[in-house]
């Protein structure tokens, strides 16, 4: 089980941490042992609620690439792993990344290497980041790889913020449509609704069909909502399915635009992190399989995989790769000449700068495409609500004229 200490040394400093151990009572034998005394021992439950994003705290982004940098410079300056840890733990201010750095002192003490620590946690340190840390520690570079480990940590960042403010625009766009749309049809429209019958005005068709929507909307919002929360949970449950997966990412790889911004930042993440894993020394093979899991799409997760099992067969990378459509030609010759030279995590470095470069052309211009037809949905939205609302106000002055 895993236990959550609060304890205090001999000098008085209070250290809090994870522990895995059978019971409550082995821990706090344990902790008495290290020369701590225990001041609380809790045994932590996962409930689902502590699972929701906006209860628990999580490891960031960027507070794992700060940790990550930090990590590396300490280790470049000539401090043990252990003392760098140390003054990390002193230094992070994430409480979760906090309990997990003095796990890893623990675990580090007791004679594990700092990969194996980093296995107990596999909601902060992904498998790939596990990975490229035990392939440090085994060639003896742990600060450069963790160096590298930083610069790609960094840049898919940075790849995420892109896409984020990219979507921005549309997406507050798309929300303030709705929001207007729903107070329109709970308070302004049943209003105009009801003068409009009360004065035996001739309604054109659109208003009609307006007031209409607007009184479901009102005696059956229930009714709405239901309907909503049964789409959603029904896509949830046939998207986890394998066949609506696939249908799914196949599908997003198919939209305009989208698609394309969705493609490149996959292939961008997978040569990036498959670069990386092969210039730290790790099987191609391995590199390969560990790799798959990063690019979020069944399509490329079983392509990869499909050429990973070729690969170990005697096949080029290479020639593996041109048997599918997902990977576009330049990516197959820059690896192919990668393997003719000896340097393939180079040339998959280059790639995924590439398809970063890619990316952001195509994010950059995503706001000016995107903006003409905003602004045309927006029209023709202003322009049947002024039609519906204006149309009977206009006929009742010339009625009473």
């Amino acid at each position: 089980m895993r236990i959550r200490y609060k304890a205090v040394d001999r000098d008085g400093k209070v250290s809090r941490g994870l522990l895995d151990a059978k019971s409550v009572e082995e821990s706090v034998d344990y902790l008495r042992k290290k020369g701590y005394v225990p001041v609380s021992v809790d045994r932590i439950d996962n409930h689902f609620w502590e699972q929701l994003p906006f209860l628990s705290q999580g490891v960031k982004e960027q507070d794992l690439i700060l940790f990550t940098r930090q990590l590396s410079s300490m280790i470049a300056s000539g401090l043990t792993l252990t003392k760098a840890l140390e003054i990390l733990k002193g230094q992070v201010k994430n409480k979760t990344l906090i309990e997990v750095t003095t796990t890893l002192i623990n675990d580090v003490q007791e004679g594990k290497s700092l990969g194996q620590a980093m296995e107990k946690h596999p909601n902060v340190f992904s498998q790939i980041y596990i990975s490229i840390v035990k392939a440090g520690e085994q060639s003896g570079l742990l600060d450069k790889v963790l160096a590298r480990l930083t610069e790609t940590l960094e840049k898919r960042a940075k790849l995420k913020e892109t896409i984020r403010s990219a979507l921005m625009y549309p997406a507050i766009v798309i929300l303030m449509m709705i929001g207007v749309m729903f107070i329109m049809a709970f308070f302004v429209i049943p209003t105009l609704g009801n003068l409009f019958t009360s004065l035996n005005v001739t309604l054109p068709l659109t208003t009609r069909l307006l007031i209409d929507f607007s009184s479901f909307l009102v005696n059956y919002w229930w009714v709405v909502l239901g309907l909503l929360a049964f789409i959603y949970f029904s896509y949830k449950q046939w998207v986890s399915t394998e066949n609506g997966r696939l249908t799914m990412d196949a599908f997003v790889l198919r939209l305009p635009i989208f698609g394309k911004i969705i493609s490149e930042s996959i292939l961008a993440e997978f040569t990036r992190t498959l670069g990386l894993l092969v210039g730290t020394g790790t099987l191609v093979v391995q590199s390969l399989v560990e790799t798959a899991d990063t690019t979020g799409n069944v399509l490329y997760k079983s392509a990869i995989l499909d050429v990973s099992k070729m690969v170990e067969k005697g096949v080029s990378i290479g020639e593996a790769m041109s048997s599918y459509t997902l990977f576009p030609p330049m990516l197959i010759q820059l690896i192919k000449i990668g393997e003719q030279t000896g340097k393939i995590d180079e040339s998959l470095i280059k790639a995924s700068e590439y398809f970063e470069r890619e990316v952001d052309n195509i994010v950059a211009n995503l706001t000016t495409l995107m903006t003409p037809f905003i602004m045309i949905i927006l029209g023709i939205g202003v322009a049947v609500l002024m039609f519906s609302v204006i149309t009977p106000i206009y006929s009742l002055i010339n009625s009473i004229q």
